[in-house]
């Protein structure tokens, strides 16, 4: 059975995004964007919502022929570029790099992925992992807690017919005060 991961940048207050998706706060250290680029590495099979793989797919197929692109932008453009991928949307009808579509019910394809075989998954995307998290299929939860409070915004967690219990394996500090939790699921 595959690992299912939900790992996302969140700010103090729990918000993954700013009011009207504003991303601004979340720019990573060079440490922080490596420890991210190995999880992509790592990564057998990522998942996600439209919405994050509209703001995915708009930057990083390209972003390694940018002028500037440092050594770290190039590394993670060909590893995000080569990662399986599934995007979940009944609104658009083609995805591109390496990625599938899927337009049905995503709680029963997420179950059936994770019992398939393979390398562990990544979920993102907020819509999607609060499916995800409310049907019990997700073991992990990486949260690099960023110190910006931003008052609202879209929310990391969602709300829970039941209680989810977590132990800590992982904690560490990235520069400027960001803080990496890693909680596996209590089954």
């Amino acid at each position: 059975m595959r690992k299912l991961t939900f790992g996302m940048n969140l700010s103090l207050d729990g918000y993954i995004a700013a009011p009207g998706d504003d991303l601004g706060w979340s720019v990573p250290s060079d440490e922080l964007f490596q420890w991210w680029s190995d999880r992509v590495g790592a990564t057998g099979l990522a998942l996600y919502g439209r919405r994050l793989w509209d703001t995915m797919s708009s930057h990083w197929p390209t972003a390694d022929r940018q002028p500037g692109a440092t050594p770290a932008t190039i590394e993670y453009a060909a590893r995000w570029r080569d990662m399986p991928k599934v995007v979940f949307s009944s609104t658009i009808s083609t995805v591109d790099w390496n990625t599938r579509l899927v337009t049905g019910d995503a709680v029963t394809e997420i179950t059936r992925l994770k019992a398939d075989d393979g390398g562990p998954m990544d979920i993102a995307g907020a819509t999607l992992a609060a499916a995800a998290m409310r049907a019990g299929l997700i073991d992990e939860y990486a949260i690099v807690t960023h110190p910006v409070l931003v008052g609202g915004g879209t929310p990391f967690f969602t709300a829970l017919d039941n209680w989810v219990h977590l132990t800590l394996v992982e904690t560490r500090t990235f520069p400027d005060g960001v803080v990496l939790t890693r909680y596996e699921t209590k089954r």
